[in-house]
């Protein structure tokens, strides 16, 4: 079960954040293309980042924690997911906040 652990993480983080979407309508996953364009520079610059990382040996996860499912430069693929889980959550709360307080 350990090897779930980071998918299972990443998986609590977006129900949490669900209701933020549902309940407040923070209208993020309803604008999928915007959604799509918001995440896409930061995404790629970062698995760069990370899979250089990996190649100069600066970087490295745990076999322990993550399923063993690689993407092209060895690069987990709940990395990848982390990536666009967290952005994805932090815009929903963004979002939401702005929603309540009026802008």
């Amino acid at each position: 079960m350990e090897r779930f652990e980071y998918l299972l993480l990443l998986g609590a983080c977006l129900l949490i954040t669900l209701p933020l979407e549902l309940v407040l309508g923070a209208r993020v996953y309803r604008q999928p293309r915007r959604l799509a364009l918001t995440l896409s520079a930061p995404v790629a610059i970062f698995v760069v980042w990370d899979v250089v990382a990996i190649a100069w040996d600066h970087w490295r996860y745990s076999d322990r924690y993550v399923t063993g499912w690689t993407l092209p430069g060895s690069l987990p693929v709940e990395e990848l997911l982390f990536f666009v889980v967290i952005p994805i959550c932090g815009l929903l709360t963004l979002e939401a906040v702005r929603r309540i307080v009026g802008r």
